[in-house]
Formats: structure tokens, C-alpha cells, sequence
């Protein structure tokens, strides 16, 4: 299947650049499998659309601080890290800056610089709050660093990290205002685990009172982890769709939620993913155990494309997604690419708002 297959023209002013000033305003069309219909509700409307034996499952990660940008110290020159997942410690640390520091620790990491990055190398963080070696290289433009500070680091990162929102959203670093804004709002309200440097977004949308609604409605709510890596924003670059590979990203599968999904089941309700995270979790871990939803944790690096049979989920919230992108392969395989690329040019017509910041689609 050529890659070429699942590109769309998408006017650059719907590319959302802010989220709504309000949370949970956001427009939400309606894609109805059965019938191809497609209508236009907003996102509090959700509730109409589900009954007491239906289950949400959501992605209960926590975008954490995870984008760094401080300079060299031996040339005072610009360079930034986005932290991507924690790994051991190496064995030995060339500076003695490092190896006095109370705190250390090591990231993998994808590195910014204009100048070539080696190993041992060091970067200062926040005036002194944090300072990092460069230990070794993990792949193009990847690097294990060794984080050394006075605090834990995720305190320091607290302080002096920026969110890291996608790169089609531009944002000027010295601004404090949108920094504060960003923080807040490309965030679940329900994010409880850190280790994600994406948001799932299609959770974006939740507010209290729609939980609300939705608990007077006896509509059951459950969360699976899994942490949301920069590969969320990677087109697809091969020219076939089955040459390309996804980026490992680390799951969790609690026991409640697994006990939850088999009595939707048995009551033969409606298991909705909010997210298509959600849905790779739940997709991975039925890979591997027969179409049963288990208890446990893992890394996945699914990739969900048509044809794909879905084996756990009956309905999906999701937002609108890149042209080329993993994400369009996705939903294309759950409600048919035709269906959905007339679903893509109405959204266009009717100008709803694009990507992470943007409105979203309830496929049913």
C-alpha cells in the first residue's frame, strides 16, 4: 500500500495553534460506521452517544517538563535536550561536576545543537540548576545523558523544563505567558502517571462536568498507561506503508481495567478508546493473548494500519491527524480510508481545527 494513499491537503490556518479558551468547547463530528453518515455535534454531546453497559478506557500518562535548552559550557553555545525515557546509569562519568552532585541520573535523549555533539561534552541548565554530560550515542540525533543537579531531577525540570508541544505548533521560548498555558492545557485533566512527552490528546477535550454527566449516566471509566513519544509526530517516510517501523513506546495494563473490559463484554457493551494510545495499548496487549485484554506491562510498537482487525475496541474519540501520518493509517483502518477522507474534506469545509489543539471525531 503506497504511503502516498493517505495524504490530504490541509489549509495551514486550521493547524490549531492555541487550544480553545475554554476546555471542553471543542466541536466534535460524529462518523458512523454502519451507515457512513457524518454529523456535526461538540464534544459535551459525547454523552448522547453512550449508554450504562458502554466502557471508556483513557491514557492516564502525564506530560512532564521534558524540553531543556541552556549551553555548552565550554562555548556558551545554544543546546537542547528532550528527555525521552529514563536508562542506568553508565558506568563511569568523566566529569568531576557530575560526580559531586547529590542527584544523577541518565536519559535518553534527542539533542539540538549547531554544533557536533561527542561524547563527554557539558551543557548547564537553568544557571547552574542543572548541568548534563554527554555520554553516548544512541542513534542519529540521540543520546544517553547523565543529568547531575543538587534536587531530583523531575523538581528541577519543574522549574526550568518547557512542555514540549509538537513541532507544527509554534511557539516562541521566551514567552512565559504561553509557556504557563501550555503547561496547563496540553494536559488530561486525569494525568496521574509521568513519562510522556506528547499528550494524548483526544483527552484534551474532558472536563469535570463531562465526567460528570457521564457518571449520572452510569457510564463506566477506566485508564491503561502509555507513554506518548516524539514518534507520535513522525510521517511516514517509506514509500509503501508496511516498510515503515514505530518507535517503542512503554505501556501499563492495570488489573481493574482488564476486569473492567472482560464484563463490557459480557454485558456486550461498547469498549470506546479515547485516543488512539489507548487503542495501541489495548491492541498490543490482545496481540500477544489471544484477543484477551490481560493485566501487565510492556513496550509496544504496534502499528495499526489497513486492513487491521481490531480486536478490543468498538468505538474511538479522536482528533483530526497529519497527512502521511501513522495516526490517519489508524483511523482508516477502523472506519475505512474512503470514509474517512470524506469525513477529512467535510472537517476542511466546515473549518474545524486541526491536529493536537484542535477539535476532534467520534467514530462509531
Amino acid at each position: 500500500m503506497k504511503t502516498s494513499e493517505f495524504d490530504y491537503d490541509l489549509p495551514k490556518e486550521l493547524i490549531a495553534q492555541e487550544p480553545p479558551v475554554v476546555r471542553g468547547t471543542e466541536r466534535m463530528m460524529v462518523v458512523d460506521r454502519r451507515d457512513g453518515s457524518i454529523c456535526h455535534r461538540h464534544i459535551a454531546d459525547i454523552v448522547d452517544y453512550l449508554t450504562p453497559d458502554d466502557l471508556l478506557v483513557v491514557n492516564d500518562t502525564k506530560v512532564f517538563p521534558a524540553r531543556l535548552q541552556g549551553a555548552w559550557q565550554d562555548t556558551g553555545g545554544f543546546v537542547e535536550f528532550l528527555l525521552l525515557e529514563p536508562l542506568p546509569m553508565p558506568e563511569r562519568v568523566a566529569s568531576p561536576l557530575i560526580r559531586r552532585a547529590s542527584e544523577q541520573v541518565c536519559w535518553k535523549c534527542i539533542s539540538g545543537s549547531g554544533r557536533r555533539v561527542r561524547e563527554g561534552l557539558l551543557a548547564d541548565f537553568g544557571n547552574g540548576k542543572l548541568y548534563a554530560e554527554v555520554s553516548q550515542r544512541q542513534d542519529d540525533g540521540v543520546w544517553s545523558i547523565v543529568f547531575a543537579s543538587d534536587r531530583p531531577l523531575m523538581e528541577v525540570l519543574d522549574e526550568i523544563g518547557l512542555t514540549p508541544v509538537p513541532p507544527y505548533i509554534h511557539r516562541d521560548g521566551n514567552d512565559p505567558e504561553q509557556a504557563r498555558l501550555d503547561r496547563e492545557r496540553y494536559q488530561t485533566i486525569y494525568a496521574r502517571e509521568v513519562g510522556a512527552v506528547a499528550a494524548p490528546t483526544a483527552g484534551l477535550h474532558f472536563t469535570e462536568e463531562i465526567f460528570q454527566r457521564l457518571d449520572s449516566k452510569g457510564v463506566r471509566r477506566v485508564a491503561v498507561t502509555l507513554h506518548v513519544g516524539p514518534g507520535t509526530f513522525k510521517p511516514v517516510k517509506t514509500d509503501t506503508v508496511e516498510e515503515h517501523r514505530m518507535d517503542a513506546e512503554r505501556y501499563q495494563v492495570p488489573s481493574e481495567t482488564a476486569e473492567a473490559i472482560r464484563a463490557c463484554r459480557e454485558r456486550h457493551g461498547r469498549v470506546v478508546a479515547i485516543g488512539s494510545t489507548s487503542v495501541r495499548t489495548l491492541e498490543t496487549v490482545a496481540a500477544v493473548h489471544g484477543g484477551e485484554v490481560v493485566a501487565e506491562s510492556g513496550s509496544s510498537s504496534i502499528f495499526i494500519y489497513p486492513p487491521y482487525r481490531f480486536q478490543t475496541i468498538d468505538a474511538m474519540l479522536t482528533n483530526f491527524h497529519l497527512p502521511q501520518s501513522t495516526l490517519i493509517m489508524m483511523v482508516s483502518a477502523l472506519a475505512g480510508k474512503d470514509l474517512i477522507f470524506r469525513a477529512y474534506q467535510e472537517a476542511i469545509r466546515e473549518r474545524y481545527r486541526f491536529f493536537s489543539y484542535g477539535d476532534c471525531m467520534l467514530i462509531l
